[in-house]
């Protein structure tokens, strides 16, 4: 009798933060992982300690998702060796801070590629894959700031609200298939986001409101198997974007650019 071929979740930034902490949520539950990111050595190291801890399969892929052929690559890759997703978590992605005439366009661009074009190319490119199984699930990872626009943090967090209203809709119009899709948002997390978007300055009040990303992964895994539209983790994170559903857009936007001021 010819074996099964085990099935796979897909994570994509997975190296660090919130994707490293998906892959360790995930690997407890006994759930074999392909992980996608573009430093080598730290998927290698990553890839055996879960093999060693858990006991899972794992396989990596060393990639820079931010060009317009990466999700292709990636796609050709799962195909070639023929492995059965049904998990696809998008989670790579980053934010770029200043005024929108001040950054580099080339840098702007990349962020769009990588944050929203690399996201819906992938969903796009796996979803014939993921339908083929009797449950299947699409996270796509988007953020608090998708609630409201943010000044000095404009193309981020415009590119996180197309992440939750593509999200959204990919769900309804998949909601009589196997697949469901959920959307996570989550606050300030400690995982050098702020570092690499140039907000040094705000690491020391974000550090009062910042989750673990284990906290935000178990979160995350929970409601993603619960097959909630949108997953938002922290309290506080819940009551942000409450407010920002019923203040005024022009108060929220001046409230922001006071606490992302340059």
């Amino acid at each position: 009798m010819l074996e099964t071929p085990s099935t796979y979740a897909l994570i994509t930034g997975a190296s660090k933060g919130i994707g490293r902490a998906m892959a360790f949520a995930l690997a407890k539950r006994k759930i074999n992982l392909l992980l996608v990111a573009r430093s080598t050595a730290e998927l290698q190291e990553l890839q055996t300690e879960l093999k060693s801890s858990y006991g899972v399969k794992v396989d990596i892929l060393s990639i820079d998702l931010s060009t317009a052929e990466a999700p292709h690559e990636v796609f050709n890759w799962v195909s070639e060796n023929n492995y059965r997703l049904n998990i696809l978590i998008n989670n790579a992605g980053y934010g770029l801070w200043g005024k929108f005439s001040e950054l580099p366009l080339a840098d702007q661009l990349a962020m769009c590629q990588l944050n929203m074009a690399t996201l819906t190319a992938l969903c796009h490119l796996l979803l014939p894959n993921l339908a083929k199984e009797r449950e299947a699930y699409i996270l796509n990872v988007s953020s608090t700031a998708a609630y409201q626009a943010v000044p000095t943090l404009a193309i981020y967090s415009a590119t996180k609200a197309y992440v939750l209203s593509f999200s959204r809709a990919l769900r309804f119009e998949l909601k009589n298939s196997p697949v469901s899709v959920s959307c996570l948002s989550p606050g300030p997390v400690d995982t050098g986001f702020a570092h690499r978007a140039g907000l040094d300055a705000f690491n020391k009040m974000a550090e009062r409101f910042n989750m673990k990303p284990d906290d935000v992964a178990e979160i995350a895994v929970k409601g993603l198997f619960a097959k909630k539209s949108e997953i938002i983790p922290g309290f506080t994170n819940i009551i942000s974007v409450y407010a920002n559903r019923i203040l005024p857009k022009g108060f929220i936007e001046k409230m922001a650019a006071g606490i992302y001021k340059t």
